[in-house]
Formats: structure tokens, sequence, C-alpha cells
């Protein structure tokens, strides 16, 4: 893990961007406070359809009318 100041970050963005995709964690700092992290994105996979299907049971209650208390919540009144 390294630490830069705002004005470092700024003037070495690619190289700290570089630092970053390779693995490593770059803390930015603000007067010596550190305000943001820089980490690499992980790739993610790509959705599939029904993956989840097996795996989210709902009560058929579930689909019951709400109460006239929580339906007047839910539409701000």
């Amino acid at each position: 893990m390294i630490t830069v100041n705002v004005h470092e970050a700024k003037t070495n963005l690619s190289r700290l961007l570089a630092q970053a995709e390779a693995g490593e964690e770059v803390i930015i700092a603000r007067n010596g406070k550190p305000v943001a992290r820089m980490v690499r994105v992980q790739k993610q996979g790509k959705r599939q359809f029904g993956s989840m299907k097996g795996r989210i049971r709902l009560d058929d209650s579930f689909f019951d009318p709400l109460p006239e208390e929580e339906l007047a919540a839910w539409e701000g009144y």
C-alpha cells in the first residue's frame, strides 16, 4: 500500500493507475489524512438469466395485498 497526496496523485495519475492495476492499493490523502482508496476493479462475470432459480423462495403471502397503512406509507401519504 502506498499513500500519496492529492497533488502527487494528479501529477502521476497514469503511474498510480498502473500500480492499482498491478494489484497495489493506493491511498490518496489530503493534508496527510486518507481520503480515498484506489484499487483494481474486479472483473464481473456475465449475468445469466435464471441463475438464482431454486435459491429464492417466496411464501404465498408475499403476493397478498398490502395493509392500507403500509400501502399509504409506500405511496407517501
